[in-house]
């Protein structure tokens, strides 16, 4: 298996690891999970074209990118949502509707960016 089908496949896990915490109620590590669901694909389309994507900076560098690339200002909103779960990894401060739509948004993220691995 290629890093990029790794990392891929990290995204897919744990959005469901999110979607398990989130029914527990816990928020916080819905969150980080609903972040790392996103990160890890972008970088499975980073690695598959690549491009560095080893600190957190490259992961916004490369959805410029994509944007840039695709023209679908969407991928920049859903990315900034999940950033917003990784804050609130930190501060808590989501109420538990907020994660679980933040989650759909993550979902949403996917979809998009990661029929873009080439």
């Amino acid at each position: 298996m290629t890093s990029a089908r790794r990392y891929g496949r990290a995204s897919t896990d744990l959005l469901s690891q999110a979607r398990a915490e989130l029914s527990r109620g816990d928020v916080v590590q819905a969150s980080e999970k609903g972040w790392g669901a996103a990160a890890q694909m972008v970088k499975s389309v980073a690695d598959s074209r690549g491009w560095r994507h080893n600190g957190h900076r490259y992961l916004f560098d490369i959805v410029k990118r994509l944007v840039d690339e695709s023209g679908d200002q969407q991928i920049y909103v859903l990315f900034m949502v999940a950033n917003s779960l990784h804050s609130n990894f930190y501060e808590n401060w989501m109420p538990q509707e907020m994660v679980a739509n933040g989650l759909e948004q993550v979902e949403e993220l996917v979809k998009r960016i990661e029929p873009l691995a080439t």
